[in-house]
């Protein structure tokens, strides 16, 4: 499908440190600055817990329960950075963990009616504890949480019956780790 009554030109109508408001015709949407994908990671440890972060997002103004992830490029390889290493790296400084396994999931836009942002999804196994996680430069209130991946949809619904915010990312996680495990996701994977 093409953009009704053909090509619109792009106008940029403000660009940050950060991000670039534009608009095509009458849609407005925002740009990275600096990257223009990032990379999510659906991990399990060698006993089958489900690594989870949990950090307060000024833009909802809540605390969320996501699955460690980060931008890509934001490494000190800057743009050249691969999506693997990137989530290498967003692991490690979120949640402490190493990987031996490394595999693609799948990659897909983030927000397609607001963002030009793409996310990589991975599944990390063979993990191993590296340090205590938790984030680096501002990112130090990262709670990480491990949870049993039979256990992960009720302790999710219970945390967001709380009130605590869910990142739907996080349900592809658990799709893809199931059907690594041979689970209900298997079939239709």
């Amino acid at each position: 499908m093409h953009p009704p009554g053909g090509k619109a030109e792009k106008k940029v109508h403000y660009s940050g440190r950060h991000l670039r408001f534009c608009t095509v015709g009458h849609w407005e949407y925002v740009e990275r600055t600096r990257a223009a994908s990032a990379v999510v990671v659906a991990a399990l440890t060698p006993a089958g817990e489900v690594v989870f972060v949990e950090q307060y997002r000024p833009p909802v103004g809540a605390n969320v329960l996501e699955l460690p992830a980060g931008l890509v490029g934001d490494g000190p390889e800057g743009s050249a950075e691969d999506p693997v290493e990137a989530a290498r790296r967003e692991l490690l400084e979120e949640t402490g963990f190493t990987a031996a396994h490394w595999e693609f999931a799948t990659k897909g836009p983030i927000s397609p009616g607001l963002s030009t942002e793409s996310i990589h999804l991975l599944v990390a196994g063979e993990l191993k504890r590296a340090n205590d996680g938790g984030g680096v430069h501002g990112e130090e209130e990262i709670t990480v949480h491990l949870v049993r991946l039979e256990q992960a949809h009720p302790w999710l619904e219970e945390r967001r019956a709380g009130g605590l915010l869910v990142d739907p990312k996080v349900y592809a996680g658990l799709f893809f780790l199931l059907a690594r495990q041979g689970g209900p996701a298997a079939a239709v994977s």
